[in-house]
């Protein structure tokens, strides 16, 4: 599909728009320039934006022609990068508008196309805004459905319940620590991972560094009086490493990092079920962490050979049960809506059997094609379902939850996701994860530690986000892991005004 647009010299529109097109269409081809630019084109669209203040977009396809406007009041005293946003939406909202009209297909997050979508109604709402003025803003200026602003608000009224003080917690800091070792690479799969037989040395390697982040910026909490809200370890699988090399792994958490004891959630993502002993277990237990997820994805073994999962169904189930006799009492589990080869029969199924082990949190992701993962480069090999039956398949989700007496209470979107919908993660009342809030929401910094992991710095007064990340392969990681958690501390320095430093 080639689309072509005129009328917009500023190449800052070209992103939003580009975007906006893919929600319609599978790669499409979008041109910016002169008539000369694609003759072919099975679109043409012509986007005026007057003083800043009035859009108009004309569409020209199947020999017709769909106009939209959208004039944006412009508040007096904004800056030229708050002015330039409000004129942005508005060329996206008259674009969306008659690309609905064109195609019959209604975008029910409108014109958003970004991570977080909640974190708008938590802004309007702390600016003094009402829930009906905070939700006509929603409809009207990012044309978001009645359904969504729905769940945005139930989400962040569960937010609210599950973290009272969410808006109060930049003093504190949230740690992530990134293991990138799994069993196998998943085919849909992105995060920095890597098969760990055969790698026992970049293992050892690994968290030898790993080992040195945690102390050194451990310490630098301590020393200056900052506390420690949750910590996650993620990767990659965890308990991919052996029960010795976690124990050594959380021995160093507790020495190393400030009041343990009233660290409000740490959690630790077993995902992979074929990662799971009992001596792993027994580790946990030692050092008070309940905490876990194990993921199925899908209940259809088919599918877990095709996506490069090679634990089996039943196994998953004997893992879970296995947890819960080992005393693990808030057990998260993940599913995918759009799997290849699955339908609404096969999600039916895996629900069913969800049922039978009632998780206390459930997290509902929705596939995404993201550009690196062997999926997307062989989009040939994993055929499926279309728009319409992923939709379906998400209702379903949403009607087992509610039936079940969970609560939606996180939610991210990403590009290229199945639907242009999202991923939920629901949980029973009282068993929310915190730290999946505070992620999303971006009200703490979150320090990454190990191979990977992200930190988002956020100014305490401001708000303005620091982004950091450290390297993505073992290799470069331990030759620069020294480096890396100085420039870290230098950054936290900032962050809380703080002159002393261990390095």
């Amino acid at each position: 599909m080639y689309i072509y647009i005129e009328g917009l010299d500023d190449e800052r529109f070209e992103r939003p728009l580009q975007l906006i097109s893919n929600l319609f269409f599978e790669e499409p081809t979008v041109s910016f320039g002169n008539k000369n630019g694609i003759p072919d084109a099975a679109v043409r669209i012509k986007v005026e934006a007057a003083e800043h203040v009035l859009v108009n977009a004309v569409l020209e396809a199947d020999g017709k022609t769909l106009e939209s406007s959208c004039q944006k009041d412009i508040t007096q005293g904004l800056n030229a990068k708050e002015n330039f946003r409000e004129v942005k939406n508005a060329v996206s909202h008259a674009y969306l508008t008659v690309m609905q009209e064109w195609t019959d297909i209604v975008q029910k997050w409108g014109i958003l196309t970004g991570v977080r979508p909640t974190k708008l109604l938590h802004k309007s709402l702390r600016e003094g805004a009402s829930k009906e003025a905070a939700h006509r803003k929603l409809a009207e200026e990012y044309l978001i459905t009645p359904e969504k602003i729905k769940l945005m608000q139930e989400i962040v009224d569960r937010q609210l319940l599950a973290m009272p003080d969410l808006y109060d917690l930049r003093n504190e800091v949230s740690i992530y620590i990134g293991i990138p070792f799994c069993p196998t690479k998943c085919a849909y799969c992105t995060f920095p991972a890597y098969a760990i037989n055969g790698r026992q040395g970049s293992v050892n390697s690994f968290l030898g560094g790993l080992h040195y982040e945690l102390k050194e910026i451990g310490g630098w909490l301590k020393e200056n009086g900052v506390n420690i809200t949750t910590v996650y370890y993620g990767g990659g699988t965890p308990t991919s490493i052996t029960a010795e090399e976690m124990d050594m792994l959380y021995e160093e958490m507790y020495s190393s990092f400030p009041d343990v004891k009233n660290i409000r959630e740490i959690t630790v993502e077993a995902g992979r079920p074929d990662t799971i002993t009992p001596d792993k277990l027994d580790v946990l237990n030692k050092w008070n962490i309940d905490r876990i997820s194990i993921n199925p994805q899908s209940y259809i073994q088919e599918t877990l050979k095709a996506i490069g999962r090679h634990h089996t169904v039943q196994e998953t189930i004997d893992k879970f049960h296995l947890s819960r006799e080992a005393g693990m009492n808030n057990i998260n589990m993940d599913l995918i809506i759009g799997l290849p080869g699955e339908g609404k029969q096969e999600f039916s199924h895996t629900l069913a059997e969800t049922e039978k082990l009632m998780p206390e949190s459930l997290t509902v992701h929705t596939l995404s094609f993201k550009r690196a993962s062997e999926m997307t480069k062989n989009k040939d090999k994993y055929k499926v379902a279309g728009r319409e039956e992923i939709e379906e398949m998400m209702d379903l989700a949403e009607k087992w939850t509610k039936q079940h007496s969970y609560v939606p209470y996180y939610l991210y979107r990403q590009k290229n996701i199945l639907g242009n919908l999202e991923n939920v993660g629901y949980a029973i009342p009282g068993q929310e994860s915190l730290y999946n809030i505070l992620i999303m929401e971006e009200q703490q910094t979150i320090i990454g530690l190990g191979c990977g992991a992200s930190s988002k710095f956020i100014h305490p007064d401001s708000g303005h986000i620091t982004h950091f990340a450290n390297p993505k392969d073992p290799k470069s990681y331990n030759d620069s892991y020294e480096e890396y958690t100085r420039r870290k501390i230098d950054i936290l320095k900032e962050l809380f005004n703080k002159e002393s430093s261990q390095l």
